[in-house]
């Protein structure tokens, strides 16, 4: 019988803390090297942004249900783990360095493939070590660990920047090796209950397929609403520093730190969140989480640039406190009240055994989210004379979206237990 204990979820943490110190990073500073080293467009570099995504797609749903059938000694998860992240950690040392762009591509493809390869299956270990009345509460660890890494990447990443770009994607380096040999030295996975069944499991397009098919529509629904909500926030954070620097006037390090405060207050109340999601109902606690977000992006569009970017106080050498900084603290609420009970919602949607392929559904839709945000909003940005501005009126547009799709889901709260 599983168990909750939290000292195995803060060690299990440290996976997803290693995987969000490499795409906070990813995200922040790539596209600023894309502009300025390599001179692309608005909307080249959101064509660059997805190419990793379309990569992930194609693995990491395929991944999680491959480790549903996996039977090794180290488990159905850890082998993913062992293989994908030293190779990550060195090809994301190496973005920095390279000056000719086909090699560039060629090294952040690498980078996608390796972290693809563990992401689902790190994940998926929450779950599988976790009662099903606990997992929005093990969920908020998880994330509070990953809102960590992102942190600490921005925070620190952002004065490393200052001094040497370099030393910023060296540091992330080191702390995936970190946090991966922690997860691998201290977690051991529960055995399956069933392994004939596990052996007949359905691969991910068979899943997929099943799950639109099914005459209740929970999962679909559910589904759809991670990818409208995923669409919404990953386009602004991938085109967050740009927009900072080209309508708010800030500088590149600036601009970059903001990210700071939405990660920070996300981490601070991604432990509550899972409490508040099982205490009132992890779809209420979502969808209330959809509206503040909507609102608070949506004020960003209306509220003149001048003044979201009037200093309040100096927080770093390099950084500021602004009326900017405060809105995104609220979206960093909203989105913990999303993020942190969406996927217990999704594997709570099946059985034990098929865990890792649903992980890998609650990928697809957000992996696909983060293919079409960025070119989306890319082209957007480029046919209005690069006007940054237009995100954050068509961000809302999407969570509205998001908001009706879970209207209509029924399942995924906490799983009554039997006995």
């Amino acid at each position: 019988m599983q168990t909750f204990s939290y000292r195995k979820i803060f060690l299990l943490g440290f996976g997803f803390f290693g995987v969000s110190v490499i795409w906070a990073t990813y995200n922040a500073y790539v596209p600023l090297m894309l502009d300025g080293k390599f001179g692309l467009t608005a909307w080249w570099v959101g064509v660059f942004m997805v190419l990793d995504n379309i990569a992930a797609l194609l693995i990491q749903p395929a991944v999680g249900a491959w480790s549903d059938r996996l039977q090794t000694p180290m488990g159905r998860r850890l082998p993913f783990i062992l293989a994908g992240a030293p190779v990550g950690a060195v090809l994301f040392g190496f973005l920095p360095v390279i000056s000719i762009l086909p090699l560039f591509v060629v090294c952040a493809m690498g980078l996608l493939i390796s972290m693809a390869f563990w992401r689902t299956p790190v994940v998926a270990l929450m779950p599988d070590i976790t009662p099903s009345a606990y997992r929005s509460q093990a969920n908020g660890i998880i994330n509070f660990m990953g809102g960590l890494g992102s942190v600490i990447s921005f925070a620190v990443g952002s004065m490393l920047y200052a001094r040497n770009p370099n030393y910023t994607f060296w540091f992330g380096s080191g702390l995936v090796v970190v946090s991966s040999a922690l997860v691998l030295l201290f977690i051991r996975e529960p055995k399956v209950l069933d392994e004939k069944e596990q052996e007949k499991l359905p691969d991910i397009l068979t899943s997929i397929s099943m799950v639109f098919k099914e005459e209740e529509k929970s999962a679909a629904r559910i589904l759809l609403a991670i990818f409208f909500w995923f669409l919404s926030y990953n386009a602004i954070e991938a085109f967050f520093t740009l927009y900072g620097v080209n309508h708010l006037g800030l500088v590149e390090a600036d601009s970059a730190f903001q990210l700071t405060y939405i990660s920070l207050v996300f981490l601070i109340f991604a432990l509550p969140s899972g409490y508040i999601g099982a205490r009132f109902g992890r779809r209420r606690t979502i969808m209330t989480g959809i509206v503040v977000m909507g609102i608070s992006i949506l004020t960003l569009y209306f509220v003149p640039a001048g003044l979201l970017s009037a200093k309040i106080s100096q927080i770093t050498k390099s950084a500021g406190l602004y009326p900017l900084s405060l809105i995104l603290m609220i979206a960093g609420f909203a989105w913990a009240l999303i993020n942190i009970n969406s996927l217990p919602m999704v594997v709570d949607m099946t059985d034990d055994v098929r865990i890792g392929t649903y992980t890998g559904l609650y990928y697809f839709a957000s992996t696909l989210a983060a293919i079409a945000g960025p070119v989306l909003f890319g082209g957007v940005v480029g046919l209005s004379s690069n006007n940054y501005n237009l995100m954050m009126l068509l961000s809302p547009i999407f969570l509205i979206l998001a908001w009706v799709m879970m209207l209509g889901v029924r399942r995924g709260e906490v799983k009554k237990r039997i006995g």
